[in-house]
């Protein structure tokens, strides 16, 4: 089964560009309700993963001036715990399962490294237990 039956598009994802500033990216993330958010350049490529930990370790690390200075803050410059990895457009959904142990969501980039959407956690869950369905 191909992974573009389950892939939400990044029309309907939410995510944040690295030059967005800090009070910017906690705004994405506080208006979507997310934990962890893709972060793309304006190009589109595909950077990394933006997490509330993350901008919670930003704040820690430069104090209350990170609160007044927000503005000042690059996403793109921000040290991050990790990054989701990335799959090709071109896997199949089962190849997804082990990136997906570890992460709600896997991106999605195509041949050229842009950012096209995500597959969630949920859709591999569902896509395995429908199968387990049909088997028994």
């Amino acid at each position: 089964m191909n992974i573009l039956f389950y892939l939400l598009p990044k029309s309907d994802v939410v995510y944040v560009y690295d030059d967005f500033t800090l009070r910017q990216a906690m705004d994405q993330i506080e208006a979507g309700r997310y934990s962890a958010v893709p972060i793309i350049t304006r190009a589109g490529g595909y950077v990394g993963t933006l997490t509330e930990g993350d901008i919670l370790s930003e704040i820690r690390h430069h104090g209350t001036a990170a609160l007044h200075g927000m503005d000042g803050l690059r996403v793109g410059s921000m040290k991050r715990r990790w990054d989701n990895q990335p799959v090709n457009i071109n896997c199949e959904i089962e190849d997804l399962v082990q990136s997906s142990m570890n992460q709600n969501f896997v991106p999605v980039v195509d041949d050229n490294q842009i950012f096209i959407g995500i597959v969630t956690r949920k859709s591999i869950i569902e896509y395995f237990y429908n199968r387990y369905k049909t088997l028994v």
